[in-house]
């Protein structure tokens, strides 16, 4: 008799996510207990606030608004430990190998395709490069020092010229220099890139580059994020 299939893992809760979220934040914001209760409070007061101002001013209607701003309170302290989460993720990945992939394999979108996986590297120093092709085009992304970068990009840039000459391409550095970009902005920068393809010449693009390339073993991802927990940002 044929073993039954296992059943598929369970998700976490929200409760599970939140509470994960929150301990995750704290370690990086020592105060966030206090801003949060702080958070809470102003809206509670605030609640209270407009159940006197407006009239008729009741019992009831005091505790009504008092409720409806402690509410408001909570969520905007929700969105508060969210953005914080965001923030303490690029902190504690910032300048570790592989955080770029990470970044570009979560924070795109569908407009674009990535993947975490270098399409070159330094297996002595860690430095590698990641391509990204999308509606904007081709980008192709060094994460190290730029001088021992310069021959995996050019040829990374050579590939692609070869099967997809005409289609723009961009080369973005992650870092803290003065032409670089750094790792909390990069989601952004891409995005921006105006739209110079359709979705047909993207995806003959992709095939062809993919063709004369290959994606190597995955940097490590720095210890203690979870993609699957916290996720990048999505810039409005």
């Amino acid at each position: 008799m044929a073993a039954r299939a296992s059943s598929p893992e369970k998700r976490p809760g929200f409760f599970s996510q939140l509470r994960t979220l929150y301990t995750f934040t704290q370690q990086t914001y020592k105060g966030l207990p206090w801003l949060l209760v702080g958070v809470v409070l102003a809206g509670a007061a605030l609640g209270v606030g407009i159940g006197f101002l407006i009239p008729p001013v009741a019992v009831w209607s005091i505790i009504l608004w008092g409720v409806t701003g402690l509410l408001f309170g909570v969520l905007m302290g929700l969105t508060l430990t969210t953005r914080l989460s965001t923030r303490a993720m690029y902190k504690r990945i910032d300048g570790v190998p592989g955080a770029t992939g990470h970044v570009i394999s979560t924070s795109l979108g569908r407009s674009w395709q990535a993947n975490e996986n270098p399409v070159g590297v330094n297996p002595k120093t860690q430095e590698a490069v990641y391509r990204v092709i999308g509606r904007g085009g081709v980008v192709i992304i060094g994460e190290g020092s730029r001088g021992r970068l310069t021959r995996l990009v050019n040829d990374e840039r050579q590939k692609v010229q070869r099967v997809a000459s005409g289609v723009p391409l961009t080369v973005l550095y992650v870092g803290h220099g003065d032409e670089d970009v750094p790792i909390s902005q990069l989601a952004t920068r891409i995005k921006k890139l105006p739209k110079k393809i359709d979705r047909a010449t993207m995806a003959a693009v992709i095939k062809r580059v993919d063709s004369v390339s290959q994606t190597l073993t995955s940097l490590p991802i720095p210890k203690g994020i979870d993609p699957t927990k916290v996720r990048a940002p999505r810039p409005r």
